[in-house]
Order: C-alpha cells, then structure tokens, then sequence
C-alpha cells in the first residue's frame, strides 16, 4: 500500500515538473515574440551622419575653386572615407583657390587627391590652360583700378608711349590685349568675402606665347594700364565659354591731338616787322616802326631801295618794309 503511493507521488512530481517546464518554456516563446514585433515599430539605430565637404556645381579640370562652389552634405559615418574632408575638423578655406586636377561631380566629396592647393609646387602650371602661358605686368593703384582686380578676371591691356616722329615726340594710348584672364594679383589667386581691395604690385596673365612676346616688350616700350571688364558675357557666348576663351589682339588706339585740340596746331604767323635804317656818316642803324608811314605809301610791292650813292641794296625777307636815310652828322 504504502508503495503504490510512493509511485504515485513521484508520477505526480514528475507530471508537475514537466508540466511547469513547459509553461515556462512557452512563456519565453510568447516574449520573444513580442519583443520581435515591438522592435520592429521603432527605427535602429544608426550612428550619426557626418557633414562631408561636397562639389556643389560640376568642376571641371583647371578650374578655379571659389566659395560658392563647395557646401557641406550629411554623409554617413558608415561609408567615410579618411580622405574626406568633415566639417570641424578642415576648415572650408583650405580648398578655395585650388585649382581642380581631376573632374569633381556635384554631389562628389572633394579630396586634396583631385586638387592642386594653392601656394603648393604645382599651382600655377595648374592653373595654366593647354598652350598658354603666364606673365606678369608690374601695376600700380591707378593701372589696376585702384586694387579692384582680382584673380579670375578679365581686363583689357593698354600701352601708353612716346612717339618719335618728324614733327618730334607724340604720345599715343593703344589696346594691344582684350580680355586677357587674370590668375593672380602678387601671389594671391583668390578671393574671400570680406576681404579688403589690395593695391598690387603685379599682375599674372594667361597669354597665348605670341601675346606673351607682345606683353614682355610693351613692358619696355611705355606703361601698361589694365581696364577691368564685366563679369556678364558679352555676344552669343554662355558663362562657360566666356570663361574659357583667351585674349584676342586689340585694334584701337588713340594720339595726343585726338585727345587736346592745342597739340599740333600751327603757331599764328607772325607780322613782318618795319624798320627803318638810318645812315649817319659811315654808321647804320636801324630803327622800327609802328604804323604805315614806311613802306605802305603804293600798292603792290614796295620800290627796290637804294643807298643814297645808287647802289642796290638786298631786299630779301623784311627788308620789303625798309627805307634808307642818309643825314649829315651834324643835321638834326
């Protein structure tokens, strides 16, 4: 008796046991379940986008980087490069005025690898277009629009000079380039916002090689003045084109009596002067006269004068107006 009950206790302990093992088993399945569903109505988590320096426009090879070509973008953290440039850790300014070495997207992180940075071994012939060549021009303030130009421009050269001619020195201003490209103004090939005019002591110009030989020589023939152009494209030609075109020879010129009316005229002609010449003894002396007395009393030519004894005296140039008298020397 007593062992029918051990065997029933222990099978009830054992369906117990089994059976609170169970429950907790399904127990765990139901939570997973709804820790499954309760997960997937909120977002994972990610880390936090970085702020990637961008080509805001396409930039093309040669260009020259200014401000409003570059802007932040959100950039995830996941796929960062160490070669790009993040907001707080590279300022914006290290990439102005870089010359692009390789075509930039826009939308495309700019990178040191794709630009030749200014001031670094490399930039000016960077900057240079296929074929051309740069020269640079001594300036002053009042040659360079008194500090107004800046690199990236586009100015018209002048020369002015001496003229050696037959009728003596003549000053002459020609136009011997038209938009000519500026790239730099000393060493300065950019610009900030905010930055003060700055009164240069040259000028960096990309020339064709035969405008290079033409510049180097104006330089020792007078002085050359620059005349600041508009940034608006002139003609049929878009923003692009205007950009890329080169300096073309210049035409027109001016001289100093197109300038003032006083240079080159004629001096007035002036009056015949009338003189009389006296003879007293053996002395001559010759005395001027104001009016018409002398020689006005016929018309035409006046008479050949003669001395008193008959001989012919000459009577080229103003002696037309001249009239002998002979006195003893102690008549008055």
């Amino acid at each position: 008796m007593n062992s029918k009950r051990v065997v029933f206790l222990l099978l009830a302990v054992i369906v117990a046991g089994a059976t609170a093992f169970l429950a907790r088993a399904w127990l765990q399945n139901e939570r997973a379940a709804l820790m499954e569903q309760v997960g997937k109505g909120r977002p994972t988590p990610t880390a936090p986008a970085m702020q990637v320096l961008v080509a805001k426009n396409n930039l093309r090879i040669g260009q020259l980087i200014k401000p409003d070509d570059l802007r932040w973008q959100p950039w995830p953290a996941g796929n960062l490069s160490p070669t790009y440039a993040v907001e707080g850790k590279r300022p914006i300014n290290d990439f102005v005025g870089a010359v692009v070495r390789t075509s930039i997207a826009a939308g495309e992180p700019v990178t040191e690898a794709r630009l030749v940075l200014a001031n670094t071994r490399g930039f000016m012939a960077a900057v240079l277009k296929p074929g051309m060549r740069a020269v640079s021009v001594p300036v002053t303030a009042t040659s360079a629009v008194s500090g107004f130009i800046y690199a990236g421009d586009r100015v018209d050269v002048l020369l002015t000079h001496v003229l050696n001619g037959g009728d003596g020195q003549r000053s002459a201003t020609e136009t011997i380039l038209l938009n000519a490209r500026v790239i730099a103004m000393d060493q300065k090939v950019d610009f900030s916002p905010g930055d003060k005019p700055d009164v240069a002591k040259t000028a960096t110009l990309e020339l064709t090689p035969k405008q290079s030989e033409i510049v180097t020589l104006a330089i020792k023939m007078g002085d050359l003045s620059l005349v600041l152009r508009s940034l608006q494209s002139e003609g049929d030609m878009d923003g692009v084109a205007a950009e890329n075109a080169p300096a073309e020879l210049g035409e027109s010129f001016i001289r100093d009596n197109q300038v003032s009316r006083l240079i080159g005229q004629a001096p007035a002609p002036k009056e015949a002067a009338r003189a009389v010449f006296v003879l007293r003894g053996g002395q001559r002396s010759k005395q001027d006269l104001d009016g018409s007395a002398v020689g006005e009393a016929g018309e035409g030519a006046p008479p050949e004068a003669r001395t008193p004894d008959g001989k012919s005296v000459d009577n080229r140039g103003s002696a037309r107006n001249v009239t002998f008298t002979r006195t003893n020397p102690g008549q008055k």
